[in-house]
């Protein structure tokens, strides 16, 4: 099975590279999926101003920052290569509405890449329709918070009845291991509970992004406010790149970060006794 799915992957790969070298103009890349839990579709994107414009055509809730949790992905590695991309999950597997939610992913992303106008489509106007009525009290953007990594060993079930966007309390059980209790991390909202034997994310923890701050982070990075970013306290750059900061988290304060996230500093990983944060190319 796991040869088949390699052989596919390098044939899709082969044709996308393809159909890039073909465009005549820019590209846009909408990566369509499903979800194992229940809940209300979504899109992600790479956090760039372009993507971001791309995605928020889809009136569905639009998640910052979780690609930026996970791997090795199809998006990453076309948002790398310079192009428009956004993932969007169109509801649970197996699901027959999943499929008329991804079709009308298509005929927005269609209209957002300018490809087609809506008053030629109405598919696209009742797409825009359906998904802005579905999302209901979601917000529209929201920010990752926090991801619960899951191995074999583990043992991780999910309890019952959880949802995409479904609220949950900070010390809320969610799911059992070998270990015990997993609980909420926080007063937030759950997003991919796990309800299937495969899989590395247990499930992810977001909340509210207020549109006030979308704006504000645009302004900033229209700016290029990043380039005097290492003025912060305990902020500093690493030496020879222009897209990479080092955070002392004992000195930074705590609106440093959440600064750095609006300039697009969304890649954190451990480096010593110091944060490195990284945003995308190109901004």
């Amino acid at each position: 099975l796991e040869a088949g799915e390699d052989q596919e992957q390098a044939e899709l790969l082969t044709e996308m590279e393809r159909a890039f070298a073909d465009a005549r103009g820019p590209v846009h890349v909408l990566d369509l999926h499903t979800t194992s839990g229940a809940g209300a579709p979504f899109s992600t994107a790479c956090d760039t101003l372009r993507n971001r414009r791309f995605a928020l055509e889809v009136p569905a809730p639009f998640v910052l920052g979780l690609e930026e949790r996970v791997e090795g992905t199809l998006m990453d590695w076309v948002d790398g290569l310079g192009h428009t991309v956004m993932v969007f999950e169109s509801g649970q597997n197996q699901d027959p509405a999943a499929v008329d939610r991804a079709e009308g992913a298509v005929w927005l992303a269609l209209v957002a890449a300018g490809v087609i106008e809506e008053a030629d489509a109405p598919e696209a106007t009742r797409a825009r329709t359906a998904l802005r009525a579905e999302r209901g009290d979601i917000p529209r953007v929201l920010e990752f918070r926090y991801r619960h990594p899951v191995t074999p060993a583990a043992q991780f079930k999910m309890l019952p009845g959880f949802k995409s966007f479904q609220r949950v309390r900070k010390g809320q059980v969610l799911a059992q291991d070998i270990q015990g209790d997993v609980t909420a991390p926080a007063t937030a909202r759950i997003l991919m509970p796990l309800y299937q034997e495969q899989g590395e994310d247990g499930f992810f923890i977001v909340r509210e992004f207020r549109f006030v701050w979308l704006k504000v982070s645009e302004v900033l990075r229209r700016l290029h406010a990043d380039r005097i970013a290492h003025w912060l306290p305990g902020i500093r750059r690493v030496a020879g790149y222009d897209d990479r900061l080092l955070v002392n988290r004992r000195v930074a304060r705590w609106y440093a970060l959440e600064l750095l996230h609006l300039l697009g500093y969304r890649r954190e990983r451990e480096s010593g006794a110091a944060l490195l944060v990284q945003r995308r190319p190109g901004e």
